[in-house]
């Protein structure tokens, strides 16, 4: 079992340090989300009953890119993933290259965590067809593989062509989201599957059933964000369903002792909180 940091909604200026924390307590995994703008949404958010988008103006949304970079920098060991990024509302190369780079800066530390967003907004901001993203990110997907190859590749209007730098390992394609258009994607593209919300048990049993349903006994990784109380034997029931990895942010589950202490939001409590986790669970199994 391999554990992931949920590391969404933190300030920018914290990531530097949760990295260095997260390396330290032995997560494999810091992930980020990927959100251009914030605006009075006309879209639904699809993941409160509200419809409403569970942050705020203020809430802090870093680049994606540049946020891993700043942050493989301080560490040697510690893999990044978006969770996930809204590849089809850019351009293929814009995506490439910068996956591609961060993947080399890191020393092949990246892995490309990606679905196709719900946001309808975000794409009319960047130029992109909305309702045509799912089929664009099932053609952009093997393109960009060739590209980070480093291998001459044809597109249609555009002269043989390659991109530089490329990283030395192939860049792993987790594919996001729990419809069923992405399971199938995941089982037919995917180096693994990621979750886009907290499961309960019942709940990512039936993601679970499904994904095997179009894995069709091919294996990929699964990363499953679950509610449940953190304990090693929950975590050993689950990894016997077929789970490689979890991700948590352990100060969502801080004590009253321990917000008093360091302070609702803070980087200490964020870095009290790992170091509890680590020692709890991540050491004991």
């Amino acid at each position: 079992m391999k554990f992931w940091l949920g590391a969404s909604f933190a300030d920018a200026d914290q990531f530097v340090e949760l990295a260095r924390a997260a390396e330290r307590c032995g997560f494999d995994t810091l992930t980020l989300s990927d959100h251009l703008f914030y605006a009075d949404f006309a879209t639904p958010y699809p993941y409160s009953r509200s419809g409403k988008p569970r942050w705020d103006a203020r809430t802090h949304w870093p680049d994606v890119w540049v946020t891993i970079g700043a942050m493989a920098a301080v560490t040697s060991t510690l893999r990044f993933s978006p969770n996930v990024y809204i590849a089809p509302a850019r351009d293929l190369f814009t995506v490439a290259k910068q996956v591609s780079t961060a993947a080399v800066l890191s020393r092949d530390r990246v892995t490309f965590g990606v679905g196709v967003g719900w946001c309808k907004e975000e794409f009319v901001g960047t130029g992109q067809d909305f309702h045509t993203r799912g089929r664009r990110l099932d053609a952009m997907l093997p393109a960009l593989r060739s590209l980070w190859s480093g291998e001459i590749v044809t597109l249609d209007g555009l002269p043989p062509l390659s991109i530089s730098p490329t990283p030395a390992a192939p860049i792993p394609v987790y594919v996001g989201g729990d419809s069923d258009a992405a399971l199938r994607r995941a089982a037919r593209l995917g180096d693994g599957w990621i979750g886009n919300r907290i499961y309960t048990e019942e709940q990512f049993d039936v993601v679970l059933d499904s994904l095997r349903n179009h894995l069709a006994g091919r294996t990929i990784d699964i990363i499953a964000p679950l509610a449940v109380m953190p304990d090693a034997e929950t975590y050993r029931r689950f990894e016997a369903k077929g789970v490689t990895g979890t991700m948590a942010a352990p100060w969502w589950l801080a004590t009253p002792e321990e917000k008093s202490r360091y302070g609702e939001g803070t980087l200490d409590l964020k870095i009290a909180t790992m170091e509890r986790f680590a020692e709890e669970i991540i050491a004991k199994m």
